[in-house]
């Protein structure tokens, strides 16, 4: 049961918002594991591709981490200076610029549960010990056998936890947020937000607020009650991985039983708020690795005719592939680079890159598809019909999804006309 309710965004531009997701060092080729100079020409680079991105039909650009860290930018060391291997702020501020000039929103990747090992500031702290300034700004074991040690995430000793019960750390990451919308983004993804105490984000976002009242924030969670989390966290949308979950394994596994259940659950959560879909980041396996290439255009049309806020992971539109490993570096072929512009893209993709442009041309003509609730038409383990309906106004899609044999799809609209269709 929800006990508290923190006030969420009035952004309305967010419901007509479709992301392009970009992991910047890795998009711009930057050296991630090898000790690197700067500046680099990174965010410039990005900004070559911004038409590209408006081509497609997103509105938005969301970046991975772009401060300055130690290796893969989830390890910051400063988070008020852009990262060496990317550029500088001249750079940072001409790229949004550009984003700007071309109506694209831009939302920043905040790693606010952790800091890497290196971070002045921790360094400051172990040095001082547990009188320092800084000896309460983590969460350091004093007593440790051995020796002082801090809690880290996940296991990975170069992520030192930040001590969220701490106000200096409240009022550190308020004044990042809050510098960084004063230069012109949008919101923020909140990196490891199921790591921190909703309580947390509570006190921090009202603050942040109180001067961007169209600033969006939206959480990385994987599992958990979403909807409590929102409302209890302030925060105004997570990660619908559940979603993301039975999209891809309801293809592979032929099985949409899976997938009905998992957009029942879906609509529930659309009476609270608007998650943020996907069916690729960073994080995970490419779905063309993973459901392959037709497979991956079935995900697609789940993802832009169902409700949330869509977000394409950059080369999903191009039928990249890449599977995620558990080792070091594992995340490398999920995190490719991309060339220095356009024109050099193979033409291999070009044709998964057209899908996408006609699905998310789609999504723009029923901008209602935002909130959508979906009704089941008919079910086997592989066919699956379903309906899109505006949750106000007579809006409707009727989404036809089969795997028996080769997989195929069509979207069919109110009148009958079939606006979609892929496959036999």
């Amino acid at each position: 049961m929800t006990t508290s309710t923190a006030t969420t965004s009035t952004a309305s531009w967010i419901d007509h918002c479709l992301w392009w997701h970009v992991y910047p060092l890795g998009f711009t080729g930057a050296p991630i594991r090898d000790e690197a100079t700067g500046p680099g020409g990174g965010l410039a680079r990005i900004g070559r591709w911004l038409d590209y991105a408006v081509e497609l039909g997103v509105s938005g650009l969301a970046l991975g981490p772009v401060f300055a860290s130690q290796t893969h930018g989830y390890d910051s060391v400063d988070q008020l200076r852009i990262d060496p291997r990317l550029g500088g702020l001249d750079d940072f501020d001409a790229l949004v610029s550009a984003c700007k000039e071309r109506g694209l929103r831009v939302l920043l990747d905040g790693v606010f549960n952790h800091v890497g090992s290196a971070h002045p500031l921790f360094q400051q702290a172990m040095r001082e010990g547990p009188d320092g300034e800084y000896a309460s700004f983590f969460r350091i074991d004093w007593d440790a056998p051995g020796g002082a040690r801090a809690a880290d995430f996940e296991g990975h000793s170069s992520l030192v936890a930040l001590n969220h019960d701490n106000p200096q750390v409240t009022d550190y990451v308020t004044s990042v947020m809050s510098y960084w919308l004063d230069r012109g983004i949008d919101g923020w993804r909140l990196d490891a937000a199921y790591a921190v105490a909703p309580q947390f984000w509570a006190t921090v976002l009202p603050a942040v607020r109180a001067t961007h009242p169209d600033a969006w924030f939206v959480g990385e969670v994987i599992h958990g009650d979403y909807a409590e989390l929102v409302a209890t966290s302030g925060m105004d949308s997570v990660t619908q991985y559940e979603l993301w979950k039975a999209t891809w394994s309801s293809i592979v596994d032929r099985n949409f039983f899976e997938l009905d259940w998992t957009l029942s659950r879906h609509n529930e959560l659309l009476d609270r708020f608007t998650p943020m879909t996907f069916v690729g980041n960073h994080d995970v396996s490419r779905i063309a690795s993973t459901a392959g290439d037709a497979g991956a255009v079935l995900a697609l049309v789940i993802l832009l005719t169902t409700g949330g806020v869509p977000s394409i992971y950059y080369g999903d539109e191009q039928a990249f592939t890449g599977v995620k490993e558990d080792r070091l570096g594992g995340d490398d072929a999920v995190r490719p680079e991309f060339p220095d512009n356009p024109g050099l893209l193979p033409d291999h993709g070009r044709w998964m890159y057209r899908i996408h442009q006609e699905l998310i041309g789609l999504r723009r003509r029923h901008p209602w598809l935002v909130t959508a609730r979906t009704t089941t038409v008919s079910l086997t383990n592989t066919s699956y019909v379903y309906l899109a309906r505006a949750a106000q106004g007579d809006g409707v899609l009727r989404v036809e999804l089969d795997v028996a044999n080769s997989p195929r799809a069509r979207v069919i609209d109110g009148d009958g006309e079939v606006v979609f269709a892929f496959g036999g």
